[in-house]
């Protein structure tokens, strides 16, 4: 798969997008976000690093192994930046990929998470013909382990402390789906 065949993803509310450079100052305000950055792996970003990062993501191909991959969410309805997902081809395996997403607080709680990650899976699944995908979690992170578990993920490890995170050590869930499992779900491949 190469740049030129990733455009946009699109569900019902949502566009999955490539970041461009009008989303510098949505994407540091919800990056900045103490609730949002909680469980992530930065406490802040800086425009400068946000100029850097958006700049990198516009140019890069997507299912480079080892590679995160970027998505801007984006409201249909006004066009509003209102988070961002990933996803990574592993290095050592191209038919396996690990997810994340990120939502601004202000946007948690209404489905656009759930949405786009499903919207996310189907790309992985059908698209870049992916055999397995993953994602980890804080185990603290409740809304991130309900998200992954309502769309059809399980629970495959429970890491004790296996991190060090903020400051002290964290214990992290790791999920994981298989392509069948994924298109077995209802809702997979009726388009959200």
């Amino acid at each position: 798969m190469n740049e030129k065949s990733f455009v946009t993803l699109m569900s019902a509310r949502l566009i999955l997008r490539r970041f461009s450079d009008l989303d510098l100052a949505p994407f540091v305000a919800y990056r900045n976000d103490p609730c949002v950055y909680r469980y992530q792996s930065w406490d802040g970003y800086s425009e400068h690093d946000a100029l850097d990062f958006i700049s990198e993501q516009k140019s890069l191909e997507p299912c480079l192994p080892g590679r995160w991959f970027q998505l801007a969410i984006e409201l249909k309805k006004n066009g509003a930046l209102i988070g961002d997902c990933a996803f990574k081809i592993e290095a050592q395996d191209p038919r396996q990929a690990e997810i994340g997403f990120t939502l601004a607080s202000e946007h948690q709680g209404l489905g656009y998470a759930s949405e786009a990650v499903s919207r996310l899976l189907d790309y992985l699944f059908s698209d870049a013909g992916l055999h397995r995908v993953t994602a980890i979690t804080d185990c603290e992170n409740q809304s991130s382990v309900a998200l992954l578990e309502r769309l059809g993920m399980r629970c495959e490890g429970h890491f004790i402390q296996n991190v060090w995170f903020k400051g002290k050590w964290g214990d992290e869930y790791l999920y994981a789906i298989l392509e069948a499992e994924w298109l077995r779900k209802p809702f997979a491949r009726d388009k959200l």
